[in-house]
């Protein structure tokens, strides 16, 4: 009897599955040992490149709070294959007493964590429209607000922004991580679509950042180095639009707190490393130097050991990328303010101008005697005998005439002063330009009176380029450019010009008198080996 009473009585179900129903409508079930991590991801130290994943888990354990604070769920709406709320928009600011305000604002924050699949742009229109509204009251209430923020306020609007904006980007296949750099115009940058939600995201970010209600010692435990490394990553993306937001944003963080400087500073070289060394294929250097030339106008003197280094192991190489146009002001910029700092520095610039010097392409070529001209404007006349007034370096660029050809006209003022470019098929135009832009430097008074001052060692090593060009340049422009720059030399010393003159006359005739013996071994040559053959096939004479 007893038996069949019990039998009768309803049977308890367990805690574990009562949890799963109520949160079943939000997330998958959740590793304990990862939901156990959840709750101090603000303090969270270095780690990975944040990921899909990570997003997931923030959206999990937010959207789980949310069912205490009785949002409307549905379970029949999908979002990448998890189950997740429907929106009933919360109340407006307007409509509660300022008490309620800031748990009003809690709530949104949680509310806005739930991330929505935008590749299918006919998905949860109403649910999207309701998150947007909800994310621009987020914003108007962070511009407006009154009083400090606490910090629950400052760790759940980290983790909204982290669970938004945080994720991985599709990857482009091999063949295009380098070739696609190139076609600046032609190719459209990839616009991702969930952006009319992460720019509001961005921007309530930024003025969160901004705000003088955000106390710097207290949100340092949330905007922290595992914050600032992966907001670094999406400096990867595609979208300009994002990119340019992520620079002013970094630029506020770099500025309110300054514990972090020397590690973002770090974390930029290291990025700088592995595109110079590794990939060369990243869609944001432009905005890092950008960035960088900012931080770099504002380096107190004398500048540290640490700064110098960075100019001479991540800057200076950042000229050998092919891909050196899509962020070439920006690099220049950098540049010339580090020798406007420290004018010493320009012999260091001008040697790895040197050893960079991109001698097949003549784009390359053209920005680089842009720099060259820039660099040149802010040495002083000790830097420039150290280095383009020098013996040392201005016979190092002869060399560099000598490795590449006669044929070529070299114009590179400071260490070479005058650069040559091919004759060959198919770049004679291109050469044009660059010995155009090589003596237009002359047209610079700063250079000129660098070059006037140090013509005993300039002159000799230019005039054999500057004498062929004279004699019968192929184009017109430049032909007039040369015969101008000789004239500068003569009515400057005339006895100079005369003994290199000379000079170059007697080399002449050397060359000639070689010339001569060398058509002459081959045509003995030629005889022996005629007198040798008893067909008329070809002969292989040994050496």
């Amino acid at each position: 009897m007893f038996k069949h009473i019990l039998s009768k009585l309803p049977k308890k179900s367990s805690k574990s599955s009562k949890n799963q129903e109520v949160h079943g409508a939000f997330t998958p079930v959740i590793d304990n040992s990862i939901s156990s991590k959840s709750s101090d991801i603000g303090s969270k130290k270095l780690g990975n490149p944040i990921n899909t994943s990570l997003a997931t888990l923030y959206s999990a354990s937010n959207i789980g709070q949310n069912q205490v604070d009785k949002l409307s769920v549905g379970a029949s709406s999908k979002l990448n294959g998890t189950s997740v709320a429907t929106y009933e928009a919360l109340p407006s600011f307007r409509d509660v007493p300022g008490s309620q305000k800031e748990n009003l604002f809690i709530r949104k924050l949680k509310m806005c964590c739930v991330v929505f699949d935008f590749s299918d742009a006919t998905k949860n229109l109403k649910e999207k429209e309701i998150k947007r509204q909800t994310l621009l009251e987020l914003v108007d209430y962070i511009t407006t607000v009154n009083g400090k923020f606490v910090e629950t306020v400052m760790e759940e609007a980290i983790k909204m922004v982290s669970a938004n904006i945080f994720r991985s980007f599709t990857t482009q296949p091999c063949e295009n991580k380098v070739l696609g750099a190139y076609d600046l115009e032609e190719e459209e940058p990839l616009m991702d679509p969930a952006w009319p939600h992460l720019q509001i995201v961005y921007e309530f970010l930024l003025r969160f950042v901004a705000s003088p209600e955000t106390d710097a010692k207290s949100a340092k435990k949330y905007i922290d180095h595992f914050f600032v490394l992966n907001l670094l990553d999406l400096f990867d993306s595609e979208d300009p639009r994002e990119r340019e937001y992520l620079k002013t944003i970094l630029h506020r963080v770099y500025g309110k707190f300054m514990v972090h400087r020397p590690f973002i500073r770090k974390s930029m070289n290291n990025i700088f490393y592995t595109f110079i060394f590794e990939t060369e294929k990243h869609n944001g250097i432009a905005e890092l130097l950008d960035i960088l030339g900012s931080i770099i106008n504002g380096f107190a003197l004398p500048l540290k050991e640490e700064h110098k280094l960075f100019l001479v192991r991540a800057l200076i190489p950042l000229h050998e990328p092919r891909c050196l146009a899509m962020y070439y002001q920006q690099l220049s910029y950098c540049i010339s303010q580090f020798v406007e700092k420290d004018c010493k520095l320009s012999d260091g610039v001008i040697r790895g101008l040197l050893k960079y010097w991109p001698v097949t392409n003549s784009s390359k070529e053209v920005m680089f005697l842009s720099e060259l001209e820039e660099v040149l404007e802010a040495t002083q006349l000790p830097e420039f005998q150290r280095c383009g007034g020098g013996s040392e370096l201005l016979h190092g660029a002869r060399m560099y005439v000598d490795q590449f050809g006669e044929d070529e006209v070299i114009i590179l003022i400071e260490t070479v002063v005058v650069t040559q470019g091919r004759f060959g098929d198919g770049i004679v135009g291109a050469v044009k330009l660059v010995a155009e832009r090589a003596l237009f430097l002359w047209n610079n008074d700063h250079i000129y009176n660098l070059i006037q001052q140090n013509r005993d060692v300039i002159l000799p090593i230019i005039f054999p380029a500057l004498e062929r060009n004279a004699r019968g340049h192929w184009n017109q422009t430049v032909h007039s450019s040369t015969l101008n720059v000789r004239k500068i030399f003569f009515d400057l010393d005339p006895e100079l010009f005369k003994e290199c003159m000379l000079k170059f006359q007697e080399d002449e005739i050397k060359e000639e008198e070689v010339k001569a013996r060398r058509e002459a071994t081959w045509r003995q040559l030629e005889g022996i080996a005629w007198k040798k053959a008893v067909t008329n096939e070809a002969v292989l004479l040994p050496l």
